[in-house]
């Protein structure tokens, strides 16, 4: 049986760093032995089916993989379609309200707890706000990703210590949940 996964790279294709066509990604993936390989936009989404491993040995080999062949390290979350979709239902603000830009989720490699973020002043942040779920935390900044304070709070190594952390607008995380349920 084959379980249809999203792989999102942190880090890629921005500012000119860690270069990573989205072509030469697809035939990685594919001689990883995934198939029904896509790719979504140049920011490092990858949509694949595969009938072996668990989501943490599938980001493993794939970062692995990467790093062998094109010479940089890069951070890879792995999530199945149905994570992918319960993280888009469980969104505690109003999507369909808001312009995409407003709405980002950030995917976690493990659990995360309100400890982690317990010296982030919420209410000096205003009217930006995140709430968490499940691996996930979900972000409202109404001016935007690139203006937002409280992302930028909430993106010091401090705060994401030991996690894999990486940021996705809700038009990508309603695209994942589509492209991974093809």
């Amino acid at each position: 049986m084959t379980t249809r996964y999203a792989a999102l790279l942190r880090g890629i294709n921005v500012g000119g760093a860690k270069k990573l066509p989205m072509a030469d990604l697809r035939a990685l993936l594919e001689e990883l032995g995934h198939g029904a390989v896509r790719t979504h936009l140049q920011s490092g989404q990858a949509v694949f089916a595969s009938g072996h491993g668990d989501e943490e040995t599938l980001a493993a080999e794939l970062a692995q993989a990467i790093e062998k062949r094109f010479g940089f390290p890069v951070d890879v979350i792995v999530r199945d379609h149905a994570y992918l979709r319960a993280v888009a239902e469980a969104c505690p603000f109003p999507a369909a309200e808001l312009e995409s830009k407003q709405l980002h989720v950030t995917y976690f490699s493990a659990p995360v707890d309100e400890e982690r973020f317990a010296s982030i002043d919420r209410p000096a942040f205003l009217p930006e706000e995140f709430r968490l779920g499940d691996r996930a935390l979900y972000l409202y900044a109404p001016n935007g990703l690139g203006r937002s304070k409280l992302a930028e709070a909430l993106a010091k190594p401090r705060v994401n210590k030991g996690l894999i952390a990486t940021t996705r607008n809700w038009n990508t995380v309603t695209k994942l949940v589509e492209l991974t349920g093809a």
